[in-house]
């Protein structure tokens, strides 16, 4: 059966790259045109370097299967020689947990994530942050 598998996605602008505690690891500072969404992400910058005021594209996703079909458990590192996945569209993909949600001011939330250590934080409309419920996520990125 296939469903939407994207849960959020995003055009957003770097509004900051701190690269001063580790060194392959950056934190990302991020937000949308309007400003209603915010990101602090942590990526391997020697994988995939970022500069602040660039933009890109980042999406969450419950699977990588093309047909949008659920996962069968296993790893996107173990998908076959010329199968298709949605990874193939992307820049940087990570798999991780959600692993808290917490009220914001007014009408906004914030989901906090973990790609193996990797945190991402994002804060914004619940409207738009509640698909994020499902505990296993893709994050996604290119640049625009």
């Amino acid at each position: 059966m296939s469903t939407d598998a994207t849960l959020f996605q995003e055009s957003l602008t770097c509004t900051g790259v701190d690269h001063q505690k580790y060194d392959r690891v950056a934190r990302l500072t991020a937000s949308n045109q309007d400003g209603s969404i915010s990101l602090t992400l942590d990526i391997n910058i020697e994988i995939y370097p970022f500069s602040s005021g660039e933009a890109f594209e980042l999406a969450l996703t419950s699977t990588l299967n093309a047909d949008n079909s659920k996962d069968d458990g296993k790893s996107w590192r173990e998908v076959q020689k010329g199968e298709s996945t949605l990874a193939d569209h992307w820049d940087y993909v990570m798999n991780g947990k959600v692993y808290r949600f917490e009220e914001g001011a007014g009408e906004s939330i914030k989901v906090f994530c973990s790609f193996g250590g990797l945190l991402l934080y994002i804060e914004g409309p619940y409207k738009r942050l509640t698909p994020l419920r499902s505990e296993t996520v893709y994050l996604l990125m290119r640049k625009s």
